[in-house]
């Protein structure tokens, strides 16, 4: 049988501060964006804000309004990422077999482990000590026999929990559960399996698998495995290592439904995008458009091009072509976020589209201006469109 632990840092961005910050421990803290910049949301909030009601993703008037003590302070990526290198690095002294699932979380293998640590049990509740005495960071940490059972028990009890889910718990522990509860459902699948009567993960667990598949192709019968308590993955420490995809979004300073503000905004956005893309060194072959309204409602699409791109007017096109025939344009827009996937090594070859004759000297542009952008800054250059345009940074 594998033994793996999966450890999730508790309120991890708040947890840093109050970390780096003795005076800060204890009280309400709350890590919260800029509401100038129309990302005035609470983004984490310490356990001792979380009593008041404060939660994730209130506004920040909301929080002061229910924790005025509350201690407020701006988002320090640099700093999570010390304090996570800092936490995989105690990990990795256990096993090598170590996969980030997120900056605040991961899972490891330490079937290997145990002849050198002890039982599987003791080796997690020794990690869970060493984080908090010596990171001064609290995790939850689960322990299963696959990767699915232990992420569900870290998230049993927290903060600072220990719980153990064997396959014996399944029907007793689990299936009871709301299927939303479920790793790998969360909020979007949900309301699809509840429309077939799927209310909770056991009842998932009994649906034929046919059923599954005709609905949600193989995604369905991996969904059947999961809620059974199989999961036959591995912990891959080189999970992370290949980027998936490239993109790049903004909370606009203003609703916008001008088609001319919303195709400068976009093509701001596919250049943010190409630039990453070429800079990687990969091409890729679909486009996705997101885009979050007035209410708050938010929606993707994508498109697939018939050969890979480095280019920013190709993901441009794509971009605007998206938005032109799925979204109206009376409909004022809070949110555009531009990513490309299916990416490949640049290496790997690119095929230039044959109806399109200038797409080599677009090819040859694009890369004299990366070489000036490279030497002199970004902002050395700057399409004429642009020119003028309200900042979307």
């Amino acid at each position: 049988m594998r033994y793996i632990l999966h450890v999730d840092m508790n309120a991890f961005f708040a947890s840093c501060h109050q970390a780096e910050n003795p005076a800060w421990r204890g009280k309400p803290l709350l890590v919260a964006g800029d509401p100038k910049k129309r990302h005035g949301i609470i983004l984490t909030a310490s356990y001792e804000a979380r009593k008041y009601g404060v939660k994730t993703g209130i506004p920040v008037w909301q929080a002061k309004k229910l924790c005025p003590q509350g201690i407020f302070v701006p988002p320090d990526h640099g700093l999570y990422l010390s304090y996570a290198e800092k936490i995989l690095e105690i990990m990795r002294f256990y096993t090598p077999l170590v996969e980030p699932f997120s900056i605040d979380e991961a899972w490891l293998d330490v079937t290997g482990s145990v002849r050198l640590f002890g039982p599987a049990a003791e080796i997690g509740r020794t990690l869970q000590q060493r984080i908090r005495e010596e990171v001064k960071i609290s995790c939850s940490v689960g322990l299963a026999p696959n990767k699915f059972l232990a992420k569900m028990a870290s998230e049993r009890q927290k903060p600072n929990g220990f719980t153990v889910n064997m396959p014996a718990d399944v029907e007793k522990i689990l299936w009871p559960l709301p299927v939303e509860e479920m790793v790998g459902v969360g909020h979007k699948l949900a309301p699809a399996l509840k429309e077939m009567g799927v209310e909770t993960i056991g009842r998932l667990a009994a649906m034929p698998k046919h059923l599954l598949t005709a609905r949600f192709g193989v995604i369905g019968e991996v969904l059947l495995k999961l809620a059974n308590g199989e999961d036959d993955s591995p912990v891959d420490p080189h999970a992370l290592d290949k980027v998936k995809s490239i993109g790049h979004s903004v909370t606009l300073p203003r609703d916008l439904c001008d088609p001319e503000d919303i195709a400068r905004v976009l093509l701001d956005l596919s250049e943010r995008v190409g630039r990453r893309l070429r800079r990687g060194g990969y091409s890729a072959r679909t486009v996705t458009l997101t885009v979050k309204d007035q209410n708050f409602v938010s929606t993707t699409r994508s498109r697939t091009l018939p050969g890979p791109t480095v280019l920013t007017e190709t993901i441009y096109e794509t971009a605007l072509s998206i938005y032109r025939t799925h979204y109206e344009p009376w409909r004022k827009v809070r949110l555009l976020g531009v990513s490309v996937s299916n990416l490949q090594e640049k290496e790997e070859g690119r095929q230039l589209a044959l109806w399109y004759g200038n797409e080599e000297k677009r090819a040859r542009l694009t890369e004299a201006v990366d070489t000036l952008k490279d030497r002199f800054g970004d902002y050395i250059l700057r399409r004429a469109s642009l020119c003028g345009a309200e900042s979307i940074n």
